[in-house]
């Protein structure tokens, strides 16, 4: 189990981008090249194994996931039984989520409960304009209730998309399904579930925001971005109304976690603030404050 007290950082966003017994799939193949181009980062990505030694080495421990875009985009998932299984070996610094595809409705349903019962899944992500779909269509709910049953939180992709940018009409990738609002409602039908709203949500930040201070199971995980070019109020919220919503979160392997928090500690967080954001607000949301003991 991890233990809070002797890791520096919890990191809530993190992709699992190569399998270790699937070769990669063409069709991820061309997003991943343009985020390549998008982002700056080198176009080989590490393999699990290889991430998971990464953040042992910086003493962080962080939520592990793919995205299930299978319906969406045609693209081949990487498997979230092996994601579990990787991560159950190596729970010291690893916390397992799960991605199933919206469109696979209550057969989606009864893979999250196997995941949560016999792999120890321990939240779920969500991304909107990859998976094609609008977070409050009614196909989703029959994962949604399972999530809520076992009361697990889920991420949800927020705002602009860097998979995608620079391909013709995006790569196919809606827009407009990563339009925070759209989670609002979900938020109200199921109060059970907390919701984590994924990056600064541009250019709809302050719906975020709004999202985050009018409901309790809100939050805003603040990966994908440097911090550097954070909208002013994420920081004035954070150091203010919103100290207890906000959540570390990196977007590795895009955007690497020490660099991150080097660059957060220069862009005017109190030190307090910064201490809750890259790990007190994750112990307390993940229940790490109870499993660890």
């Amino acid at each position: 189990m991890i233990n809070p007290d002797t890791v520096k950082a919890i990191d809530v966003h993190v992709h699992a981008e190569v399998s270790c017994t699937d070769p990669e799939d063409p069709v991820m193949g061309k997003f991943f090249d343009a985020s390549t181009s998008y982002f700056k980062t080198p176009r080989e990505r590490p393999t699990i194994p290889e991430t998971i030694d990464y953040y042992r080495q910086q003493n962080m421990a962080f939520c592990l996931f793919t995205v299930d875009c299978e319906a969406g985009l045609g693209a081949k998932r990487i498997r979230n039984e092996e994601i579990a299984e990787l991560a159950n070996a190596n729970s010291d610094v690893v916390i397992p989520f799960a991605s199933i595809d919206p469109h696979k409705g209550k057969f989606g349903a009864r893979e999250a409960r196997d995941l949560v019962e016999n792999w120890g899944v321990k939240g779920f992500k969500f991304h909107p304009p990859m998976q094609d779909y609008d977070p409050a269509d009614r196909i989703a709910y029959p994962i949604y209730e399972v999530i809520a049953e076992y009361k697990l939180p889920a991420i949800f992709h927020t705002g602009h998309s860097g998979m995608g940018t620079g391909l013709k009409g995006g790569g196919g990738i809606k827009l407009k399904y990563g339009q925070p609002m759209l989670v609002d409602e979900v938020a109200a039908d199921f109060p059970d579930m907390n919701f984590i709203l994924a990056h600064p949500s541009w250019p709809w930040t302050d719906e975020s925001l709004s999202m985050a201070l009018h409901k309790a199971n809100v939050y805003i995980d603040l990966s994908g971005w440097s911090p550097k070019y954070f909208p002013e109020q994420i920081i004035r919220y954070a150091n203010t109304q919103l100290s207890h919503k906000m959540l570390f979160g990196s977007d590795f392997p895009l955007i690497r976690p020490d660099a991150w928090i080097e660059v957060a500690r220069k862009v005017g967080f109190k030190e307090e603030v910064l201490k809750k954001i890259t790990k007190d607000n994750a112990v307390k949301l993940l229940g790490l404050d109870n499993t660890s003991q």
